[in-house]
């Protein structure tokens, strides 16, 4: 079942035509504009330091809509296109930025609205943890615009 209420950072369940700008608003507001924020301001400070790393969390459904998905969709791509514009901005700064992708994560909250669905096959908040850790590290310092998957077994 799509739940046509917002659960965390998602919200679906309808139409395009049948979205609120309230609800449009939301999505934009929850996971779009608090990249752009957070970037804009911390990116600042780490051109004063002359390194760092931007780590922003999109989600699989950016890459492509399903429909009766739009404004999450639309929020979470945007994310995509704001780490490959803002990497190509800071790339000679010593700043990476990237993005991971998880597809559905198994949570509380997952698991109540998606009951019937096997949990197993799921990605964890420590499995994606540890792609982030890596990403924050200085193993990952060629790698730079990226979107990295995070699907678990889906």
């Amino acid at each position: 079942m799509v739940s046509t209420q917002p659960i965390g950072g998602y919200h679906a369940g309808q139409q395009v035509t049948q979205i609120s700008e309230k609800e449009w608003d939301l999505m934009m507001n929850l996971n779009l504009k608090t990249a752009f924020l957070i970037s804009k301001h911390i990116v600042k400070e780490m051109e004063k330091q002359g390194h760092g790393k931007v780590i922003h969390v999109a989600a699989r459904s950016g890459l492509k809509g399903s429909g009766n998905d739009a404004a999450y969709v639309v929020s979470k791509s945007g994310i995509l296109r704001l780490v490959e514009s803002l990497s190509e901005e800071v790339k000679n700064n010593g700043i990476n930025v990237n993005c991971i992708l998880p597809s559905i994560i198994d949570s509380d909250a997952n698991r109540q609205s998606m009951p019937n669905e096997d949990f197993s096959k799921w990605v964890t908040p420590s499995e994606i943890s540890k792609v982030m850790l890596f990403l924050a590290s200085e193993e990952s310092n060629s790698i730079n615009g990226a979107n990295i998957p995070v699907y678990g077994i889906v």
